[in-house]
């Protein structure tokens, strides 16, 4: 052991080495302790360098901002120290430290590395440092990766181990370019994946990133956009910020990625920045009232002064991840008791205490304002958060002691700093050969030999193993934390894990149903089952497309749809697959009702009908009407009408065959009819004797009806032989329904017997329209025309609807069928009925026979003009004598015809046609 005069010689020479012709006040390391091995601390005590931007010179470096979190990690590293010195666990061997302030900057930290390698206040210049032997050993630091990189450079020259604790940035695990930089932490390639894993886990695959201008905030950056392309997650904007507080651009860039955050859709942000600039932005979002969901790096994950900050708790929730932490025995002891050990010199605790316990006029001013205002008029400046409440009512403020610290900030956080001096003590253990009780190697080494033990070196702590692997980095893991409301501030709270090994999340069972409780944060909503995502230009944007009829999707957020399997079918949008269902035209269905009530109601019409010409069928409304060929059209209508039932109900082939035939039977056999009357009435009222005489012969209506008749027979035969009507399935690709109806074959059949029905019913209405000059009292042709156009108008109507209504042919078949019918009936016997029944007095025979027997001679137009143009008002037996004498006059003063008809016989009189 050393004596305590030795111990002084070497405080003198490490002062003469490090602080130059400085005073120790004034120089660039500003605690440190002597030991047989020295070790480094490179940490930011202090936040910033006052007016770096406007440095020209190479002068001092003002360091401002005292740090409280760096410097409780730089406390627990001299804990550990004197924790490892307490037990003896290098015999014969005291460690000594030197801590030099940062002040988060890479030039300083260079400043301060060279003081750490100098002997005698300067650094050799050699082209081989084999035999290099400075009296620091090893270097712990820096916090920063933008620091670590430019040390590490430097100290890669001299291989000189250093060992980080929270320099994370992927770089670093170089070896070619940072030969004896070592960390007791994953790299961030590890977190970049592990926070795109929590993305994922969470459906957050739209998100904004912030990250710093430094060596570290752009390798952070890479790294998570290449984990969150592999994890499916996209980023809505992506925005740098100036990693230095004192920069000139920072409020304008705080204000500028405040607005983009307002501005984008994405409801979760990442923030890979320090802690300090985290607030900065943290305020400006309180300022316009805006929350999101913001995940943090490690850099502020666990930034106690964050997590206590006026307003914290309307940001929204905060999730991030943080090292391994854990308990560092006997430190909040120490912090209580915060004195620097026996030989020691710490300024920063003297800086401390001074900021903690000295009274100043601030101070001052801020009690008096407290006595004569509200809390909220005296604002609180960042010096006056470190003040105690025993300020200004102690004399030495350097013996006053509390436990601010303890409570101010997170001492789990230090952990990896202790496993930093444990790593550097097992090295030396191995090193030095130490056994029980001493430790017989050489121990005037250079430090390359103690960077090889490292690499190689494995221990146990706290009941877990620590190793570094080949890139030098630590294989432990992430603790999950969410910042949980507590009061005015936020609390840290591990809800889960990540490890590296399995590259996978791990809940704690407390928090296992925590993605249902945070804000969701999507370029799209989630595709329902129904639907499927059509993607856009970016992977994470899409829009949900309905499936297709005959397709489904049955989960959500599917990229395709699946084919229904045989048998089944789905509408469009369906998530599932089901039997179509078969359907008819049921006798229950109202439609089908309205049918057959119509379709009877016809039947019970024309039966009333036949009754009423039955009991009148000698009056000459009767007669006029038709005669016996009513009695044929009241037959043929009935047929009509019954093949409407036909139409009704489950069909199969003998009823499609059959309702066909008895509609084009039945209703030609009633159009025939109307074929026979129209014909006569052409003849009885053409005054062309010779082409009347002609065409006499043609006029026989047994032989007419037969024959128009039968050939829609041998049309229907032949449909039936060739391309008989049968039972089809319509089935429709927007309908779960296969509609059970009759097919009609190819069509053709159909068309040729619609056609031929067609066509006499325009021939009865050309006749028709032939005599419709006839007088008034004689006019029957123009229910013939009126009835004919109801058909073709209803036929040409029923064309269009029966191609596209698919599924409805019968029904529209059904109902041109009954207004076809009804057409005939109140067109050709209800006129008659109400004269028969109603007006007998015009029913007389004699005044009938009276008008027949004059228009049955009367032979010249002009008679016949001047009685259609003037019709008497009252066709009496005056009137008749009249008309019978002046046309008798005018025939014998003609030349006699060639052939004269003898008037009409009464069993077929004219029928009645419309005045001009």
């Amino acid at each position: 052991m050393r004596s305590r005069a030795s111990w002084c010689i070497l405080g003198v020479q490490l002062l003469l080495g490090l602080g130059g012709c400085c005073d120790f006040s004034e120089s660039v390391c500003g605690a440190q302790a002597p030991g047989d091995m020295l070790i480094g601390v490179l940490n930011p005590n202090h936040a910033k360098v006052e007016d770096l931007h406007s440095r020209f010179h190479p002068e001092a470096f003002n360091c401002t901002n005292f740090d409280l979190t760096a410097f409780v990690r730089t406390l627990a590293i001299i804990h550990s120290i004197e924790s490892v010195n307490d037990l003896g666990f290098l015999p014969g061997v005291r460690l000594g430290y030197v801590a030099c302030d940062t002040c988060a900057d890479a030039t300083k930290a260079l400043q301060s590395a060279q003081h750490l390698l100098s002997s005698n206040g300067s650094l050799p210049v050699q082209c081989d440092y084999t035999d290099y032997n400075p009296l620091v050993k090893a270097i712990i630091g820096g916090r920063y990766s933008e620091v670590s990189i430019p040390v590490a450079k430097l100290l890669g020259l001299y291989m000189v181990p250093q060992v980080s604790s929270t320099s994370s940035a992927p770089i670093l695990s170089d070896k070619l370019r940072f030969a004896s930089f070592l960390r007791t932490i994953p790299s961030d390639v590890h977190q970049t994946r592990a926070l795109a894993r929590l993305m994922a886990r969470f459906s957050w695959d739209w998100i904004g990133v912030v990250s710093g201008d430094d060596d570290y905030g752009k390798a952070a950056l890479q790294s998570f956009l290449q984990d969150a392309r592999e994890a499916g997650v996209c980023t809505a904007f992506q925005e740098v910020m100036p990693h230095y507080l004192d920069h000139g651009h920072s409020e304008r860039r705080v204000r500028e990625v405040a607005d983009q955050i307002r501005s984008s859709k994405a409801q979760v942000v990442l923030l890979i920045l320090k802690g300090e600039l985290v607030e900065k932005l943290f305020q400006e979002m309180l300022r316009t009232n805006t929350s999101r969901t913001w995940i943090a790096s490690d850099a502020w994950s666990v930034f106690r002064p964050l997590a206590s900050m006026e307003g914290i708790n309307q940001v929204g929730d905060i999730f991030g991840f943080s090292f391994i932490t854990g308990q560092i025995p006997g430190f909040e002891q120490y912090l209580q008791k915060l004195q620097p050990g026996p030989g020691a010199v710490n300024h920063f605790i003297r800086e401390y205490k001074e900021l903690r316990f000295n009274c100043t006029p601030e101070l001052l001013q801020h009690r008096d304002c407290l006595a004569n205002n509200p809390p909220e008029l005296c604002p609180v400046s960042d010096s006056l958060r470190f003040k105690s409440p025993l300020a200004c009512s102690i004399s030495n403020s350097q013996q006053a002691d509390d436990d601010f610290l303890v409570h101010s900030a997170d001492l789990t956080q230090a952990y990896s700093d202790r496993l930093s001096v444990f790593a550097i003590a097992h090295a030396l253990k191995k090193l030095l050969q130490c056994n029980e009780t001493v430790c017989p190697g050489d121990r005037s080494f250079p430090p390359w030999k103690l960077l090889q033990e490292l690499k190689k070196v494995r221990f146990n702590l706290d009941n877990h193993e620590f190793y570094f692997d080949e890139s030098g980095d630590f294989v432990t893991g992430y603790d999950l934390i969410m910042w949980g409301k507590s009061g005015g501030g936020r609390e840290f709270k591990v809800v889960g894990s990540y490890s590296v090994k399995d590259s996978d999340i791990k809940l704690n069972e407390d928090w296992s149903t925590l993605d249902h409780k945070i804000q969701q944060s999507r370029c799209s909503e989630s595709c329902a089952p129904g639907t499927v995502k059509k993607v856009s230009n970016i992977s994470c944007c899409y829009n949900c497309t309905l499936c297709e009829e005959g397709t489904y999707s049955g989960d959500w957020n599917m990229h395709d749809c699946l084919k229904c399997p045989n048998g089944t079918w789905s509408l469009k949008g369906w998530s599932h697959c089901e039997p179509r269902r078969e359907t008819f035209s049921h006798w229950s269905h109202p439609y089908s009702i309205a049918l057959v009530t119509a379709a009877g109601l016809g039947i019970l019409l024309l039966l009333l009908l036949l009754i009423i010409f039955l009991v009148y069928r000698q009056t000459p409304a009767v007669k006029i009407a038709g005669g016996s060929l009513c009695f044929i059209m009241i037959a043929g209508l009935s047929v009509s009408f019954a093949s409407v039932m036909l139409f009704v109900g489950r069909p199969n082939n003998h009823l499609c065959q059959a309702r066909q035939a008895m509609y084009a039977l039945g209703f030609t056999l009633c159009v025939s009819c109307i074929l026979v009357k129209a014909f006569r009435t052409f003849l009885a009222f053409m005054f062309d004797f010779n082409r009347r005489h002609s065409l006499k012969r043609l006029h026989k209506p047994p032989v007419i009806i037969i024959l128009v008749t039968a050939v829609q027979g041998l049309i229907c035969t032949m449909w039936l032989i060739f391309d008989s009507p049968r039972v089809g399935q319509s089935v429709s690709e927007q309908s779960m329904v296969t509609v059970l109806q009759c097919m009609e074959g190819t069509n053709v059949g159909f068309g040729i017997m619609l056609s031929y029905i067609a066509v006499l019913a325009f021939v009865c209405f050309l006749l028709a329209f032939k005599g419709r000059k006839v007088p008034h009292l004689f006019n029957d042709t123009g229910y013939i025309i009126f009835s004919m156009l109801i058909y073709l108008f209803v036929w040409v109507c029923f064309i269009p609807i029966y191609i596209k209504q698919n599924e409805q042919r019968s029904i529209v078949q059904a109902s041109a069928i009954l207004a076809s019918n009804y057409g005939i009936i109140f067109c050709h016997f209800l006129p008659k009925c109400y004269i028969a029944v109603c007006r007998r007095k015009k029913n007389r025979i004699e005044d009938t026979h009276n008008r027949l027997r004059i228009f049955s001679i009367m032979s010249v137009d002009s008679v016949v003009e001047r009685y259609t143009v003037e019709p008497p008002a009252v066709f009496d037996e005056e009137t008749s004598s009249s008309v019978f004498t002046e046309a008798t006059a005018h025939i014998s003063m003609s030349p006699k015809p060639r052939a004269r008809e003898n008037p009409q016989s009464e069993d077929t009189p004219p029928t009645l046609s419309t005045h001009r």
